[in-house]
């Protein structure tokens, strides 16, 4: 018999659903409809998509993780991510889990929020930047690289120390000066050079528990969530093509060889999913590092070997510009290795369970 707190408890639990169904669906909708071959060959050569970035600004997505007091939806964290894991299965070319970022930070040190895209500085584990205090105002100094989107970004999103403390700066485009990088996905990666005055309203303390640590954490996340969507985008694609293509009178679907490769693929994006979605659930609760690297190493490991796998499958045909697998397999490749990479992550891991000693081991891992 089920009492009015169970009855309670499912009325929340089927809420969550519906809403992240909504959310998933909406965004699904969105990039299906605007992220075309064409859209993303363009971007590719330069071209930032305005008219895509407009309708995703539209629709509110790059505020999901901010506050309603402050503008945004407030929503659940690991609802909110959700967008990220269909923007990876997309290959979506816009800085939206930079701008969800950026948002969230400066939202939670109490800033006003510019529209357009954001982007994040540093992004490097060992980057810093010098705020001191002038008087009534701040000034910023220092160089930042491998920026996502600097040069798109209307404004960047600092996380600085001043005195032991850290601090958010809100620096506008034309704080700073942009030079010209990428990745192996053809997405800006930037060197930022700062030097720039900035006003009393324009900084101050980030929100309790935001550090450096906690904001690559963060970052980390939300790759994590990007490859999982890029390679159940791969799987759709390869397993497509595999029934699809025909040789020797039947679909290559139907070779053995190639019936172990697509299972294996399988499995391999599966952990990755259930990963990053307890990377996601991390950063609800308190930013816990453990399963964001527990994500970041297992997504990346995936990432490599779905890629080589649906390359496999394609056989030259994939490797053609024309085919629309470099689109996914690229940025599998590149984002694997931002916000750290598996030896980095690894690194942690092993560390802290060293640290944590034998007698708590299977607590640590059930822990997470």
């Amino acid at each position: 018999m089920l009492l009015s707190g169970d009855f309670a408890r499912q009325d929340f639990a089927l809420g969550r659903a519906m809403t992240e169904s909504l959310i998933e669906a909406t965004a699904e909708r969105l990039f299906g409809d605007h992220c075309t071959p064409r859209l993303l060959a363009a971007a590719e050569k330069g071209a930032f998509a305005a008219d895509f970035w407009a309708a995703v600004e539209e629709a509110g997505l790059p505020r999901a993780l901010v506050p309603e007091e402050a503008g945004g939806f407030g929503m659940p964290v690991a609802e909110a991510l959700t967008i990220l894991r269909v923007a990876g299965r997309h290959a979506v070319p816009l800085p939206l889990g930079e701008t969800i970022a950026a948002s969230w930070l400066l939202a939670g040190a109490g800033l006003a929020l510019p529209d357009g895209p954001l982007t994040i500085a540093p992004v490097g584990k060992d980057a810093a930047l010098a705020l001191e205090r002038r008087g009534d105002a701040w000034h910023l100094s220092g160089s930042a690289s491998r920026v996502p989107w600097g040069r798109d970004a209307v404004a960047v999103a600092v996380l600085a120390t001043h005195q032991g403390v850290p601090m958010v700066a809100c620096v506008a485009r034309g704080g700073f000066t942009v030079a010209h990088g990428s990745n192996l996905a053809r997405e800006p990666r930037d060197t930022l050079d700062f030097d720039a005055s900035l006003g009393a309203d324009a900084v101050a303390p980030a929100a309790s528990g935001v550090d450096h640590a906690s904001l690559r954490a963060l970052g980390a996340a939300m790759r994590s969530l990007q490859m999982a969507g890029a390679m159940a985008g791969l799987l759709d694609m390869t397993t497509k093509y595999a029934l699809d293509r025909t040789q020797f009178g039947k679909p290559i679907g139907k070779f053995q060889a190639i019936q172990h490769s697509l299972a294996i693929l399988g499995a391999h994006q599966a952990a990755a999913g259930a990963a990053a979605t307890g990377g996601a659930e991390a950063v609800g609760d308190g930013l816990r590092v453990f399963p964001i690297a527990v994500a970041k190493l297992r997504t990346g490991e995936a990432a490599g070997l779905c890629a080589g796998l649906a390359h496999q499958v394609h056989g030259a045909i994939g490797f053609t510009y024309e085919h629309s697998l470099h689109f996914l397999t690229k940025r599998l490749l590149s984002w694997r290795n931002e916000f750290g990479n598996e030896a980095e992550w690894g690194l942690m891991l092993g560390r802290h369970l060293a640290a944590a000693g034998a007698d708590r081991l299977w607590h640590e891992i059930t822990a997470a």
